[in-house]
């Protein structure tokens, strides 16, 4: 099928259904692993249902329960329909409402007396708010790589991680996550899967029923947790030397495929000499529990034939957050679990699909390179940056929600002189702070492509619906803030001129892939052009894709030692230093069950079903703290301080508070939410956010 073929067939997809009632094919857009394929159901014009595709493997006709509520979402009285311009202070979230005409004159005009000035002012922020290709960073980033604007590192969730995989294994890639259920013992490692990775855990559900066993590791007793056979709770940032004491054991009592070692990895010699050094004693006073627990663990992960484990990215959110993601993958390579399609380790999937960097066309920056700036640490790139960051536009993203240390955030959003301008659903905190916002649509306004982070497969999203009011797509507003500064900037920017700034929807999603690659053409771009969702030829299922190597490193061979072995790390904010003299509880902040990220905190039916913010903690925490449950508490540090509800409860662990997340700020009680204690300070790999390297204090309110 060539090209012309391809985009001539994206082209059906992109327009919503004439029929007064129809079922529409679309893909789950926010940041969840499992990118569910959907079927929604249209009736004059309107979206009556949303349901998960049957004829998906992994959905198999289920949808999570934020997600089900789709259309409640898009129907939303409060959404966003026309163009604002504020009126009031900023923070305050006073406007009014103006013509498309007029904001993109406003927008454009400083745009372009910013950009005369310095194109490095203007930044980009954005992250998962929709993962798609066209409404994600498609015609957003040729915009903003035309313009010479400041580059984003896009570190706030998973970069750690990334990075990890990259040193370690080449790529994102790793096990089929659809291939769990034939793992006789499974190791749901920070990976809360009830709430975040919801079709997995119908896997390993049906896995355990069958008789695998199921160990989770989490500092908290999570609802995924408590449905396991076994439960080991580390404290976070510990993740590192739990995983070279299970290696310490493998090497002590023989169970080391040495085979497999010497055949697919470098560096064992290394990593080996590090893990001994890490007695399953050393590392039990490291993780605070019990070295008997890390005994038991290390000898069924080396017995059992195969072993699975499934990494989540809440346990790279510490100092030495990716050594810790490559402690953990190296364990699979040492007792040869990769040999079996069931067996291996997946932290992410997103590398098995070939990408085409043609989608966000880098050739278009200047012969110089901007500067990038780090999203995790916002406030000070708002604050401290020299030259000052002048405009910031922000899209699928609310960062004075979800960015660290958010008074910082709030501090920079709330300059004068800085023209901020937000496309969005709803008037969100960060909405509050803009100058001009911008009425986006929704997924099941839109079109779209989505490659996963948590399987095989790639999906397309049809429009179930036009646009509700004036809301324009992303991909629509900045092909016409391209065109807009093309006009005042002419020459001077020859940049915005390039055919790629032009290229409707179906271009932009033909450009997202190589199609040609082995893992899509032929017949997985015939079935998704077809049915809207296809499985890569990558890994073909039933096959172990590393069982000889074959890893993405130069040699082909998992490294171990790369650029060094993995380092185990203290806290930045350690539970056993001196700042924790006056901040004792270590804090970590996973997902509410019914929210993803920011998304969904202002659905009324998903308010009903979650009691607000609340605080897992301790009995022994609790009452020298005359703390009670159901009590309002203050959780605090010198950065700030936010309301909770507290849940006293042995689901917690001693010495570790669990506050769930993340709630707008303007939703929440005092107007903060969890990111008011939360710190910039970065992972060890990635430059990501360290979200769970948080000290606090808490007390009653």
């Amino acid at each position: 099928m060539t090209l012309a073929d391809i985009l001539a067939r994206l082209d059906t997809w992109t327009t919503p259904p004439t029929a007064a009632e129809a079922e529409v094919q679309a893909a789950c857009p926010h940041d969840c692993p499992d990118t569910c394929a959907m079927r929604v159901g249209v009736k004059d014009g309107r979206v009556v249902s949303v349901k998960g595709d049957p004829t998906h493997s992994l959905t198999a006709g289920v949808l999570c329960t934020k997600v089900s509520r789709y259309a409640e979402r898009t129907h939303h009285r409060d959404r966003l329909t026309a163009p604002l311009k504020r009126i009031g202070k900023k923070g305050e979230g006073r406007f009014v409402p103006i013509s498309w005409e007029e904001a993109t004159v406003t927008i454009a005009d400083r745009l372009a007396d910013i950009w005369h000035r310095h194109p490095e002012a203007i930044l980009p922020y954005s992250y998962a708010g929709t993962m798609g290709q066209v409404q994600g960073e498609g015609m957003a980033s040729r915009f903003f790589h035309a313009l010479g604007a400041s580059l984003l590192d896009r570190t706030i969730c998973a970069s750690a991680g990334s990075a990890a995989m990259k040193l370690c294994v080449g790529a994102g890639v790793g096990m089929d996550p659809e291939a769990l259920g034939g793992a006789e013992l499974i190791v749901l490692w920070g990976c809360n899967a009830i709430t975040s990775n919801l079709h997995v855990w119908r896997i390993v559900q049906t896995a355990q029923k069958r008789g695998a066993v199921l160990w989770a590791i989490d500092p908290y007793r999570s609802d995924t947790a408590a449905k396991c056979d076994h439960h080991l709770a580390p404290r976070p940032g510990s993740d590192a030397a739990l995983a070279y004491a299970i290696a310490h054991v493998l090497q002590r009592d023989g169970l080391l495929d040495q085979d497999y070692l010497d055949r697919h990895s470098e560096g064992a010699a290394a990593f080996l000499a590090e893990a001994a050094q890490w007695t399953p004693a050393r590392a039990a006073a490291w993780c605070d529990v019990d070295a008997a627990a890390i005994e038991a663990l290390a000898a069924a992960y080396g017995r059992a034939r195969p072993a699975a484990i499934r990494l989540n990215y809440g346990m790279q959110r510490t100092a030495g957050g990716g050594d810790a993601v490559r402690a953990v993958l190296a364990l699979p390579t040492l007792a040869g679990h990769w040999r079996h399609p069931s067996g291996g380790a997946v932290l992410s999937t997103s590398g098995w699909a070939p990408q085409n960097p043609a989608l966000t066309r880098p050739d278009l920056l200047a012969s110089s390179t901007p500067r990038t700036l780090n999203m995790s640490a916002l406030g000070d790139a708002l604050t401290r940056t020299e030259p000052p960051v002048e405009a910031l536009i922000v899209y699928n993203s609310n960062p004075a929600a979800v960015a660290p240390d958010s008074n910082a955030v709030r501090r920079g959003l709330a300059r004068d002189d800085l023209f901020t301008v937000v496309l969005e659903h709803f008037q969100t905190d960060t909405a509050d702070y803009a100058d001009i916002v911008l009425p986006a649509t929704t997924q099941l306004e839109h079109f779209d492509l989505h490659r996963a982070y948590g399987h095989l497969h790639v999906l397309l999203n049809r429009p179930a619906i036009a646009p509700l009011g004036e809301a324009r797509p992303n991909s629509r507003i900045f092909r016409d803030l391209a065109a807009a500064l093309a006009d005042r900037l002419g020459d001077a920017c020859p940049a915005l001129a390039d055919p790629a700034l032009k290229a409707r929807d179906a271009e932009i999603a033909c450009d997202a892939l190589l199609w040609d690659h082995p893992a899509l053409a032929g017949a997985p771009t015939e079935t998704l052009l077809t049915h809207g969702h296809a499985r890569l030829a990558a890994a073909p299922r039933g096959q172990a894709p590393f069982s000889e190597g074959g890893f993405r490193t130069p040699s082909g061979k998992f490294r171990l030692a790369f650029p060094d072995v993995p380092q185990v790390r203290p806290n930045h904010e350690d539970w056993q230093g001196e700042r924790a003299q006056t901040y004792p509880l270590q804090m970590i902040s996973p997902p509410a069950r019914h929210l993803l990220n920011s998304s969904f905190a202002n659905v009324d039916s998903l308010r009903a079903l979650d009691d607000g913010p609340a605080l897992w903690i301790h009995p022994s925490d609790a009452a020298p703290r005359l703390i009670a449950d159901g009590q309002p508490v203050r959780i605090r540090n010198d950065r700030g301080a936010h309301l909770a509800t507290a849940r006293v409860s042995e689901r917690a662990r001693p010495g570790v508070v669990i506050d769930f997340s993340i709630y707008w700020p303007k939703l929440s009680p005092g107007g903060d939410n969890c990111n008011a204690v939360t710190s910039q300070a970065l992972t060890d790999h990635g430059g990501g956010a360290t979200f769970y390297d948080c000290l606090v204090e808490v007390e009653t309110a």
